[in-house]
């Protein structure tokens, strides 16, 4: 693996940083306490390349590779979680769903207008009573001629209320069957397509989390993602890529708790000097230096084998399962350097304590990840 770190991720480290701490840290802790999702920002990111940094040039992205973009989600998400969240559910489901699975009509028709920010991508495959049983989903697509006909609901969607386009898996097979589910693309505005409940969360509480509910919603035909019966393999795939964001994710959080708990630790006297000199204070900071050293060299050979087109499904499950919950205790334990103060919102260590919870959650649990690392061992055996 090359550890050098290349001139294009160092530049988008510095111009990603610099617009992280002018446009979203001064407004950090409002849009948390109003659960205010900024979408008026995200307009601002896509002119800096934010929200299309995986599409080609030739479709109005930046046309860069997984170690710009983790680098970018991880500057985000070190000043705000919620905004790397959202950057990165764009990027990776929605927008990268249709960059993957798409026709070229389709990828001219939809990721110009992602890539620049003028319209926000959702993504739907979890419904109520289907997390990670995804093939039980009960939402359906019915040929109707030229159209399908999407009735169903699904839960805990990125952006639900405010995207302009999301890509729904749909059931148009038999319940059970991986060849009975089809991705299908819905732009607002169509008939049917029903603004549904917003999620009052623990954390990540400016990154809008809400229901979509189709009501004899009428798409045309041309909306299909690839074949019919192709949207599960399609959803595993793209969730092999997702596990990077989230690791990433999980990396800015940490990053950021680390950071913060250092500083604080450095300039916070009891009994005549820095209580970073007390053992009990300077190993729980070098524990966590070195979970976060291994949670980013985990995640760097999920990002080299994606950069180079190699299976990852392994690789990107336990650097999400890993950096996940190394973004949990590093911000536990940066809550119990900072004492009382950690237990306040004057500080930034308890949003990161909240926010944190979401990563071993999002995107399949920690069990989950497990599993799907167990299954690959056995395969490889």
């Amino acid at each position: 693996m090359d550890f050098n770190v290349s001139e294009n991720t160092r530049l988008i480290s510095e111009s990603v940083r610099e617009f992280a701490e002018r446009n979203i840290r001064p407004h950090v802790m409002d849009w948390d306490e109003r659960q205010h999702f900024p979408r008026e920002l995200f307009g601002q990111m896509g002119a800096l390349g934010l929200l299309g940094v995986l599409v080609p040039e030739s479709y109005g992205g930046a046309g860069l590779g997984y170690e710009e973009y983790v680098e970018a989600i991880v500057q985000l998400t070190k000043v705000d979680p919620s905004i790397g969240l959202s950057m990165a559910a764009h990027n990776s489901l929605c927008t990268g769903h249709i960059l993957q699975f798409g026709n070229e009509d389709q990828k001219k028709r939809w990721l110009p207008r992602l890539a620049s920010g003028e319209w926000l991508g959702a993504w739907g495959l979890t419904e109520p009573n289907t997390g990670s049983d995804a093939l039980r989903m009960l939402t359906t697509a019915v040929d109707g001629g030229d159209h399908w006909v999407l009735n169903g609901a699904k839960c805990w969607i990125t952006h639900g209320n405010s995207a302009e386009v999301a890509v729904v898996m749909v059931r148009t097979g038999d319940l059970l069957d991986s060849h009975g589910i089809s991705a299908i693309v819905v732009e607002r505005g169509t008939e049917g397509w029903l603004q549904g409940r917003k999620e009052n969360k623990l954390g990540m509480r400016c990154s809008e989390t809400t229901e979509m509910i189709f009501q004899d919603c009428r798409v045309p035909k041309e909306n299909l993602l690839g074949q019919v019966g192709d949207g599960f393999i399609q959803a595993m795939k793209i969730l092999d890529g997702g596990r990077i964001s989230i690791a990433a994710l999980s990396l800015g959080i940490a990053r950021g708790a680390l950071e913060a708990a250092t500083r604080y630790a450095g300039e916070r006297q009891q009994f005549g000097k820095p209580i970073a000199e007390f053992q009990g204070i300077s190993f729980k900071l070098a524990d966590m230096a070195t979970e976060i050293e291994a949670a980013h060299l985990l995640t760097m050979q999920a990002v080299a084998l994606k950069n180079a087109g190699e299976p990852v499904t392994k690789v990107s499950a336990m650097a999400k399962y890993y950096a996940s919950e190394v973004a949990v205790r590093a911000s536990t334990e940066a809550v119990q350097i900072f004492g009382g103060y950690g237990y306040t919102k004057d500080f930034p260590v308890e949003k990161y304590y909240r926010d944190s919870k979401l990563c071993t959650i999002g995107e399949g649990t920690s069990e989950i990840q497990k599993l799907v690392i167990a299954r690959q061992l056995f395969k490889e055996s």
